[in-house]
């Protein structure tokens, strides 16, 4: 592996292109999911060659429920499959499995799964692996806003108290830092919903190519880009110019 110096600490990443990938080839939808699988495998293991410590995948929102009934049923099948085909390798390179979303919807096996992948990852400390799953990012803002007001009502946190920081804490998100690089696929320009609070100061990097098509070399050369840029959180520029 090419040597890159600067490397992000969390990486985010929009997987999209399945359905299109597939349909450029004359094949089912359920074709480009299973082929996307294959893409998540040889990022998740570059992720960890390279020493990127948190990896956060956007794998289910609660808007793709709304898709036929065949397809969610095939992708709730898949996602079953993968949490078991990848858990010994999971274990085996020390990569801590998690999960994010309104878990409560997902099928009762598939929650029974994700229990068993976290409880038995739980100790390793290589990569911290998220998959987003019935996930929306107003909807976890909400449930923020909602376990705060509680918390004032009981009289547990004043009003004034709130800051950014303590937001923060009760999203789903909590305990891992906000991405660093947010990779989006299939060369579409939007956010589609996914950590809205997370991502105010994060970059942004568009590949071309659909989830299935997105390589090894693909992921590196996002995260070389991204060691280009100057992450100035709102501050000037430091260049002599801007001084």
């Amino acid at each position: 592996m090419e040597t890159i110096h600067k490397i992000p600490r969390h990486i985010a990443i929009i997987m999209d292109g399945n359905g299109r990938w597939a349909k450029e080839r004359g094949m089912a939808r359920i074709f480009g999911h299973q082929n996307g699988v294959d893409t998540i495998r040889e990022i998740v293991r570059a992720a960890r060659e390279l020493g990127v410590k948190y990896l956060t995948l956007y794998a289910f929102s609660k808007e793709n429920w709304s898709r036929p009934k065949n397809e969610i049923a095939f992708l709730m099948n898949l996602l079953s499959q993968f949490l078991d085909s990848e858990l010994k390798e999971l274990e085996e390179n020390q990569i801590r499995f998690n999960a994010i979303g309104k878990l409560e919807e997902l099928p009762r096996e598939v929650r029974e799964k994700i229990k068993r992948n976290m409880e038995r990852t739980a100790k390793n400390d290589q990569l911290v692996l998220t998959l987003a799953l019935s996930y929306s990012s107003r909807v976890e803002i909400i449930d923020a806003i909602k376990r705060i007001c509680e918390q004032v009502k009981q009289g547990k946190l004043n009003p004034e108290d709130v800051s950014e920081a303590s937001f923060s804490k009760e999203l789903y998100t909590t305990g891992i830092p906000d991405p660093d690089l947010l990779i989006r696929t299939s060369g579409e320009m939007r956010i589609s919903n996914f950590l809205l609070w997370q991502i105010s100061y994060t970059e942004i990097y568009v590949s071309e190519k659909y989830w299935p098509d997105f390589k090894k070399s693909d992921f590196l050369e996002a995260i070389r880009v991204y060691g280009t840029r100057e992450r100035r959180f709102g501050r000037a520029e430091t260049t002599p110019l801007a001084q």
